[in-house]
């Protein structure tokens, strides 16, 4: 017998109405099921096939990014509602009704009506990877076996907050160079096209013969206007290759070892994965998951093929029966200080709390980095677009002061 989705407006026992969608095979099922549910229902209506596709669309996904801090909000409400003593569903109804957020409110929604249909809390978030990682789920999953699902979802909060909170450090130590940079070029540009030319006008006027650095200037300029058409495609076809080669197999192992190598942010970036690699694992072996799960979860989100590296060999060694610590000491991405940290752990069964002080350690260390950086950079690029522009002024005005010891 075929089945049908059915739209359905019910009672809770704390006299709240619900509201939501199931499928069944008729009508009179549905109600028995509402009602082995422990729901009074109202009203129950077949969907048509056209409202079914508009309520189960997303809206707004592109221009509603469902971002980390969101899912964090919706993390700690969760768990609050969930130790307060509201049901599963009841929560998750609230949640997809009063999120901010249209695309996670939706998301929310699609999850509940999956739990509805009896699949369980993971494995209906498993069903939205853009929302709700393989972190999230396995947590939550490791939560709905130990039967402690609302102090999961509150580590899950804690965890996605401190990760925001590293991101926004790391953005605010790039945004300053990046506007600098930018706005040095639009400077550059804008004196190639169309301040360069007049200096050119008039000194061809006056004849004679230019400095080397004033007629160096002039043909990059007269080439600028020129072949313009061609720099930009040559720019915007560099920028495209180099997206698809970071983005690909080789091109990422070799970025992602650049940049550790990096003088001066490439102590930012170690310092950065290693926070996350910490903070990732401490927070799934406290939820319980199993290890070697857990290492295969946070070799995927170490956001750095390196450190990913590193901890699928230390996945293979914990296989083998070998200690956590003792691959990781032949990679020089982890110092010797967290492998002992971490051998420290193993050996006191407190990996987790272990893992804990090494993030609260390094999410200090990037915060003071970033405040150096910050200090240090800010002279830095002051002196490099004055020196862009500065020089290019210079070479323009060399000429006039031949002129002038002409005319004296």
């Amino acid at each position: 017998m075929s089945t049908s989705t059915y739209a359905y407006k019910v009672r809770d026992k704390a006299g709240k109405v619900v509201e939501g969608q199931l499928d069944a095979e008729s009508e009179q099922l549905l109600v028995a099921k509402l009602r082995s549910m422990g729901y009074t229902p109202i009203d129950v209506k077949a969907q048509r096939a056209e409202t079914l596709s508009r309520d189960l669309s997303i809206p707004g996904l592109g221009a509603n990014r469902i971002k980390l801090k969101d899912v964090a909000v919706f993390s700690r409400q969760f768990a609050t509602m969930i130790n307060s003593g509201l049901s599963l569903l009841r929560a998750l109804y609230i949640l997809a009704e009063q999120t901010e957020n249209k695309a996670l409110g939706a998301v929310v929604n699609e999850v509940r009506m999956d739990v509805e249909k009896g699949s369980s809390l993971s494995a209906a978030l498993a069903r939205h990877p853009k929302a709700f990682n393989r972190l999230y789920v396995s947590m939550v999953k490791a939560g709905e076996v130990g039967g402690v699902l609302d102090t999961v979802l509150v580590r899950l909060a804690d965890t996605i907050e401190k990760q925001v909170e590293l991101r926004r450090k790391v953005k605010s130590a790039m945004t300053y160079p990046v506007v600098v940079g930018v706005l040095v070029l639009l400077i550059v540009t804008a004196m190639l096209l169309f301040i360069i030319p007049m200096f050119k006008g008039l000194y061809t006027e006056l004849g004679g013969e230019l400095p080397m650095p004033t007629q160096i200037l002039i043909n990059i300029s007269s080439a600028c206007r020129k072949f313009w058409y061609l720099i930009f495609t040559l720019e915007i076809g560099a920028a495209v290759g180099f997206k698809r080669w970071i983005h690909s197999d080789e091109g990422r192992k070799k970025w992602d070892a650049l940049k550790l190598r990096v003088p001066v942010f490439g102590g930012l970036v170690r310092k950065t994965a290693l926070a996350r690699f910490s903070r990732t694992l401490a927070a799934l072996v406290r939820s319980g998951v199993p290890i070697l799960e857990s290492l295969d979860i946070v070799a995927d989100t170490a956001g750095n093929h390196v450190v990913s590296t590193a901890v699928r060999d230390a996945q293979t060694a914990v296989k083998q029966g070998e200690g956590l610590a003792t691959r990781l000491e032949n990679h020089p991405v982890f110092p010797p200080m967290v492998v002992q940290m971490m051998a420290v752990g193993e050996e006191t069964g407190a990996v987790d709390e272990m893992l804990d002080k090494i993030a609260d350690f390094y999410d200090q260390e990037v915060e003071a980095t970033v405040n150096a950086l910050t200090s240090l950079i800010e002279p830095l690029l002051i002196v490099v677009m004055g020196g862009a522009v500065g020089g290019m002024v210079i070479a323009l005005y060399m000429p006039m002061f031949n002129i002038i010891k002409l005319i004296k």
